[in-house]
């Protein structure tokens, strides 16, 4: 990958700029427990999510979007790299020192079920962000905490209840609640719709996408549902064991893809036309996804790549615009050009 951060070199002040993030986590063996390696769960990506607009991160399970979204967050502290919010680098902040930029950046967490708190109440669940910030007086929250709940849908009668009295959609639409309480700007929606039936899912993509027009909110949308990605948000980034292997505009990505495993997604989604699905030419990978503790050299993608040369396994591939300077699409892949032509 080039030095220089491969998105603001063609687009200038993103509200987040990821540059070069690595999260790995050490692999500890034997009775003294001597490290023995790591695993690479993010290494070496970047991106920028710019003010208002959704960034959807997309990719097979496990590689690596929910370790992304917390290390942008600092829960942990990233390896190495840098994250920005607003320009002000974030890696070098203490837990004190990032206090203050945890009010405007929040996270909606994919399991509805686990991530309330089972003893408090709606309200308190709520309101806990606002206790912690200090935010207004008691009279302030409990009524801004009324206000959050009937923002995302609830009425202000269930604010006593407990979250086993609610469905999962309801618990949810809480957890955005809990997530909007401080009036952030940037919000990480970590596969909020992975838990909920299928019914449930548009309710809450509507929803938020309401909440980001009515409030400016922008958003990283972290999912393996492309259809859904592709409803809510303005650039893709397509992830493969921890590394971004594509990045453009929605229209760009889905319309256009180039890098063979941005291909291979999106030839997964169903059509809707029996006949039509039929006829479609599928890629087919081979193999299984390698163990992040012990990744390809070269390009990633090359052990399972139907179109992977020598060049593949020896070098890792820069990114290449075939965009425009305008509306840049990034494919990490030696042959993106010929992929795109």
């Amino acid at each position: 990958m080039n030095s220089t951060h491969p998105v603001k070199s063609f687009l200038a002040a993103p509200l987040v700029a990821v540059d070069h993030l690595q999260m790995y986590f050490p692999i500890y063996r034997g009775i003294f427990q001597q490290k023995a390696g790591d695993i690479k769960a993010v290494d070496d990506v970047s991106f920028a999510i710019f003010q208002g607009t959704t960034l959807g991160l997309v990719g097979e399970s496990g590689c690596g979007k929910s370790t992304t979204g917390q290390a942008i967050l600092q829960l942990p502290h990233p390896t190495a790299g840098s994250v920005k919010f607003k320009g002000e680098e974030l890696t070098t902040l203490t837990d004190h020192q990032m206090r203050p930029y945890r009010r405007s950046m929040q996270m909606i967490f994919q399991d509805p079920y686990a991530s309330l708190n089972p003893r408090f109440t709606i309200g308190q669940i709520i309101g806990e962000p606002l206790d912690i910030h200090h935010w207004g007086s008691p009279a302030d929250r409990r009524e801004r905490v009324a206000e959050l709940l009937s923002l995302v849908g609830l009425r202000q009668q269930t604010i006593n209840r407990y979250p086993h009295e609610f469905s999962g959609g309801q618990r949810q639409r809480v957890g955005i609640a809990r997530a909007l309480a401080t009036s952030p700007e940037f919000i990480i929606a970590d596969e909020p719709i992975s838990a909920l039936d299928v019914s449930i899912q548009a309710q809450v993509i509507n929803l938020l996408d309401e909440l980001k027009q009515k409030l400016g909110l922008t958003y990283l949308f972290i999912a393996h549902d492309l259809a859904m990605v592709r409803y809510i948000s303005d650039q893709v980034a397509v992830m493969y064991l921890g590394k971004i292997a594509e990045w453009g505009s929605r229209n760009e990505v889905y319309g256009h893809p180039v890098h063979p495993y941005t291909q291979a997604l999106l030839s997964a989604i169903s059509i809707p036309n029996p006949r039509t699905a039929m006829a479609k030419k599928r890629p087919v990978l081979q193999g299984e996804v390698p163990s992040p503790s012990h990744p390809p050299a070269g390009c990633r993608f090359h052990t399972r790549c139907p179109f992977a040369e020598e060049v593949c396994s020896r070098s890792i591939p820069d990114f290449t615009n075939v965009g425009t300077a305008s509306n840049p699409h990034l494919v990490a892949c030696h042959f993106a050009e010929k992929f795109a032509s």
